[in-house]
């Protein structure tokens, strides 16, 4: 059970990862030891599952961002997870999400351009015989909420 410490200590490393034990002890009130052996134990309890860097798509060389919703033909374990493992390993794909409703999944991809979208949805799902249909969004704007949801079980 997390209490208003850890919530605490996860919202300010959800909007700073890099934050250094002292400053965030400081800002939660608690001594360096007791920060470190608490975020110690969000690791370990599987709370905190990662640090990641925030890489602008355009240094990378991504100028469009689509969601592409994908619905399957039929539903089976293996067509399910062989089309998640395909998914996934093409480069283009920055998230995946496998989704309930008229979608079976939503595929977040950058890419250079509209060609290369094109021919990129064409390649990865439209010749993939377990899928039915796709439809494709573009993303104007992408902006991460660094605010952790209110909890009901924060002590």
């Amino acid at each position: 059970m997390l209490d208003r410490i850890d919530y605490a200590l996860l919202r300010l490393l959800r909007k700073n990862a890099r934050l250094p034990n002292k400053d965030l002890a400081a800002r939660v009130g608690i001594a360096p030891s007791t920060a470190l052996e608490r975020v110690r134990r969000l690791r370990e309890e599987k709370v905190l599952l990662g640090y990641h860097a925030e890489i602008a798509p355009k240094a990378l060389g991504i100028g469009l961002q689509a969601m592409v919703a994908v619905r399957l033909a039929r539903h089976s374990r293996a067509l399910v997870d062989g089309f998640h493992r395909h998914v996934l390993t093409q480069p283009e794909v920055l998230a995946c999400y496998h989704v309930a409703g008229a979608d079976d999944f939503l595929v977040h991809v950058g890419v250079r351009d509209s060609e290369h979208l094109h021919n990129f949805t064409l390649t990865a799902f439209t010749e993939r015989e377990e899928v039915a249909h796709i439809e494709t969004r573009l993303i104007f704007e992408f902006q991460r909420n660094v605010e952790l949801p209110p909890s009901t079980g924060e002590r």
